[in-house]
């Protein structure tokens, strides 16, 4: 079973950028995929992998991450950049969105400039139920 949890900036945005990172990173260690409104900026996502690495071990085997921009479907003229400007002032270039997911679902995150997909596979459970003879 796939487990989503779409986590808004605004419950993470009163926070530091390492509480940021740890809630994103906790919501992924419980096996569930996280959809979160907006983006970390890329020295929070430099941090995200780095902590990522440092914390890999038997149960937990990373993370996929993809960031969707929406400057990638840029529309053209100077309406356009009006209205981009005024949505980064007001969301504070937050715009997009972030999806980070545990490598042990995640299989692939497939980005093109009109849709995403989401390819996981079910986890490998290792737990063999032991049956005592008698």
């Amino acid at each position: 079973m796939v487990t989503l949890r779409i986590l808004p900036y605004t419950e993470i945005e009163h926070l530091s950028s390492l509480g940021r990172i740890r809630k994103i990173l906790n919501i992924a260690k419980e096996n569930k995929i996280v959809l979160m409104q907006g983006r970390l900026r890329k020295e929070e996502e430099a941090e995200l992998i780095k902590t990522t690495m440092e914390e890999i071990d038997k149960t937990f085997k990373g993370i996929e991450l993809a960031v969707i921009y929406p400057s990638e479907n840029k529309e053209t003229g100077i309406f356009a950049s009006i209205k981009n400007g005024i949505i980064n002032t007001l969301l504070g270039d937050r715009q997009g969105l972030t999806i980070v997911g545990p490598a042990t679902i995640v299989k692939q995150i497939k980005k093109d400039p009109k849709k995403i997909e989401l390819l996981t596979q079910e986890e490998n459970s290792k737990k063999k139920s032991s049956r005592k003879k008698k």
